[in-house]
């Protein structure tokens, strides 16, 4: 491989079914991730974590923290930020129920894997520090889902600040993979006052990288990541700032980007509409090596485990 693009070698088989009618499309189950951003000395850096090698999905790639929609985050929660019926438009859905669980879900599982809560006791208000024994349990409580996010934040006497979370992409999983999600990305900022720490099971390393570095890293081929992964951090790397990135979320284009597979004489062409790089050319005759998983890749380059440091495309999809 000449990058580190996510490409599992059961690929080229599923497509060629799916290309023969023998295989029928999951249901992608509604998602969200998080691009939690902070500003250093020479720009932005975004929290990822690496997958464990052991997870059915994705594992061994980095992505960021995020998950899938619990069907609890409908309830309704304390809410600061535009309106549901804004986020529904934004999002591109057709309800207010549909778009506040996708956002609480980012909220939500931001602050499962990372510890990070984008919440406070007023509408302009967010919490200071959320490391204390009383907060890890009823992180834990979400994580065993014997809590609902409406319910931890009315305990705590919190409101959801989606004000925060700027919509920034939307990546819908290849029809044909067996695990489907349909992903919202968004971009916040690390809030003052708190620290992120490695608070997934499904991480084995976190780090604070700067975007450019990272696809840097996936261009030599040392970090494995999927197509949504590479994509966001390639857009970040013109900012300057969080904030930078956070203004920007509003012109963002939210129409969902879905691989397509296509025969041409003696290959199979997989393309993501939009982004070229992530185009492959599959022979018809077998397996061959475009479908082989990449193997072991080292550490990050120059991104040691931060010492505050804690997946899409479905990224941290469980």
């Amino acid at each position: 491989m000449s990058n580190g693009q996510w490409y599992p070698r059961e690929w080229p088989a599923l497509i060629r079914a799916l290309a023969a009618g023998e295989l029928t499309p999951a249901t992608p189950k509604r998602a969200a991730t998080v691009l939690l951003l902070r500003d250093g000395m020479e720009g932005p850096s975004v929290h990822m974590l690496r997958r464990r090698a052991s997870m059915a999905f994705a594992g061994g790639a980095y992505a960021y923290p995020g998950g899938g929609v619990d069907p609890r985050d409908e309830h309704l929660v304390r809410w600061a930020g535009p309106s549901l019926e804004t986020w529904a438009e934004r999002l591109g859905v057709t309800g207010t129920a549909e778009a506040q669980a996708i956002v609480c879900a980012a909220v939500r599982e931001t602050y499962e894997e990372a510890g990070v809560l984008l919440a406070g006791e007023t509408a302009d208000s967010v919490v200071g520090d959320t490391t204390g024994d009383d907060w890890e349990k009823d992180r834990e409580a979400l994580v065993a889902r014997e809590l609902s996010f409406a319910d931890f934040l009315d305990r705590r006497g919190l409101v959801l600040r989606s004000d925060l979370l700027g919509a920034w992409a939307r990546w819908i999983t290849p029809e044909f993979e067996p695990r489907r999600y349909d992903t919202w990305f968004f971009v916040a900022a690390l809030p003052a006052g708190q620290r992120t720490r490695n608070a997934s099971t499904e991480a084995d390393r976190t780090v604070w990288i700067r975007p450019a570095e990272a696809a840097a890293g996936y261009d030599r081929g040392e970090l494995t990541m999927m197509p949504p992964t590479i994509s966001t951090l390639r857009a970040l790397t013109r900012f300057g700032s969080a904030a930078d990135a956070l203004a920007a979320a509003a012109g963002q284009d939210l129409t969902p980007v879905l691989a397509q597979a296509r025969l041409e004489g003696d290959e199979l062409i997989l393309s993501w509409p939009g982004h070229d790089e992530f185009t492959k050319h599959i022979p018809t005759g077998g397996g061959g090596s475009e479908g082989a998983a990449p193997g072991p890749e080292p550490a990050a380059p120059g991104a040691g485990p931060a010492p505050d440091a804690p997946a899409a495309g479905p990224e941290g999809a469980r």
